[in-house]
């Protein structure tokens, strides 16, 4: 049974799926594993580090592609590359299927089993495949670097004898895994952290933080069975807008990590909400790539606003490659070995397995 992955689009896409500690891992659990040549060049890991664990290298990336049983990628491959898939081969990463739809039963037509893994059901045995939550953990830390290198005062409260210099007040919009590691990186820097989501059940968690959390009227009813936050009424919309222009009047700092899984992001703060805040203030928009949580935002600029700056990048995670290689692979190991029927050297598509049959797309 062969693993393969070819080499992403690197200007748009530098992770990679497979990382050197992995191939030893797929070898030890039964596997072959090809890679093209260069696969991990451009993040400083040489081809001797990926054959010294057991990988082969080749240079014919259509080999790989007609070789693989099973394909490991980030993103979905180009139409040339998507060609020279077979039939019941599986091809594994995160398609975005609302999006790809087409391209997807296509391939699902010629009999090649499509998983795309954020998907996957939101229960305890899929954790260690959860590549939205290791994704967005890293996501959320990063976000906080990056606004707070934007912002041209001092984050934590500083005490010296010509005068006391304020702790930067930042507010994190939505408290899922994103939110709650930024809300994490703030504190730890010093900053003052108040954080608003529409489900009440993640206050305890916000606090447990040392965050300080907004509630709106109306946020206990705002949860889907499977954790995520649903989309909200006029009437709360309105309570929460009034409830943010005038945290907003106060805040240094906005982190928006607000995303409606399969939908465009919701906007939360508004064109006059952005007016209120001291000029100087910075917005940093997680949700950049799926619309924004601000009417302002643009996907890769920065936007001043009287003064604010609102910056998103739609691939935040190229600015920490190795970092997000390293937990993307082991999810899409963890994917693999559950995948996989050691015994009879075959993929098993058990469709009584939750995870299997929520991540398998046609």
């Amino acid at each position: 049974m062969i693993i393969g992955s070819v080499s992403e689009n690197k200007d748009a896409e530098k992770r990679i799926s497979v990382t050197p500690d992995n191939v030893k891992k797929f070898i030890s659990n039964g596997f072959k594993v090809y890679l093209e040549k260069n696969y991990g060049e451009h993040l400083d890991i040489n081809d001797e580090k990926f054959s010294e664990n057991g990988a082969e290298l080749f240079s014919d990336k259509e080999k790989i592609i007609k070789d693989s049983d099973i394909l490991l990628q980030l993103n979905l491959p180009n139409e040339d590359d998507l060609k020279r898939l077979t039939p019941n081969k599986s091809l594994i990463g995160v398609f975005d299927p609302s999006k790809n739809k087409n391209i997807i039963s296509k391939l699902s037509g010629n009999k090649i089993n499509v998983f795309s893994l954020e998907l996957l059901p939101r229960i305890t045995r899929a954790q260690s495949m959860d590549i939205l939550s290791s994704q967005a953990n890293l996501a959320g830390y990063k976000a906080v670097i990056d606004a707070f290198s934007f912002f041209n005062k001092a984050i934590p409260m500083m005490m010296t004898a010509a005068g006391t210099i304020p702790a930067a007040k930042v507010l994190v919009v939505g408290a899922g895994v994103a939110g709650l590691q930024a809300i994490a990186t703030a504190k730890r820097m010093g900053a003052i952290v108040f954080a608003t989501d529409v489900r009440m059940a993640s206050k305890e968690q916000v606090e447990s933080l040392g965050g300080k959390f907004l509630v709106v009227e109306g946020s206990e009813n705002l949860e889907t069975s499977g954790g995520y936050a649903k989309e909200t009424s006029e009437e709360f919309k309105k309570k929460q807008e009034e409830l943010l222009t005038e945290t907003l009047k106060k805040i240094d700092i906005v982190v928006c990590t607000a995303l409606i899984p399969g939908k465009k992001a919701p906007v939360i703060i508004k064109a006059e909400m952005v007016k209120v805040m001291p000029k100087g203030s910075v917005i940093y928009d997680l949700a950049a790539s799926q619309g924004g949580n601000t009417e302002f935002t643009k996907a890769d600029e920065i936007v001043d606003i009287d003064g604010v700056k609102i910056l998103g990048d739609s691939n935040l995670l190229n600015k920490l490659p190795i970092s997000a290689s390293n937990l993307y692979s082991k999810n899409l190991l963890n994917f693999v070995i559950n995948l996989y029927d050691k015994k009879n050297n075959k993929i098993n598509i058990n469709l009584e397995d939750e995870i299997i049959k929520k991540t398998l797309v046609k």
